[in-house]
């Protein structure tokens, strides 16, 4: 969570709200995979980009990844998160408040989530 250390300092991760910096696909395994632009400057996005066969990197994720990014919807804290998902994979979550919490930290690190409390 050293991450976090200096923007939340007194947050508590169970109350923040994720929401997602990229869009995804649902590929025909039912997985998602989050699709994240090559280029971001406009000027090689209408030259080089053009050249490829596709604008983005897809970056899959297994069963748990997929559902955990599918619960993400602006709203839900990742406590309410963590229900949900001890929900619907029961024991074979736990430790659910670590996995999550370490799931998210990373996507977050990679910026593929912010959080609502960092843009108010």
């Amino acid at each position: 969570m050293s991450v976090f250390k200096n923007k939340f300092a007194n947050a508590n991760y169970l109350d923040l709200v994720p929401s997602k910096e990229y869009g995804h696909v649902i590929e025909e395994n039912g997985l998602v995979s989050v699709l994240i632009p090559r280029f971001t400057n406009p000027f090689l996005v209408a030259t080089v980009g053009r050249l490829l066969k596709s604008p983005n990197v897809k970056v899959k994720f297994d069963t748990f990844g997929t559902e955990l990014w599918l619960e993400i919807d602006n709203k839900k804290s990742v406590g309410k998160i963590i229900e949900n998902l001890k929900s619907k994979f029961g024991e074979d979550i736990e430790p659910a408040y670590e996995r999550v919490t370490s799931f998210l930290t990373k996507i977050y690190k990679y910026k593929f989530i912010t959080f609502n409390e960092i843009n108010s």
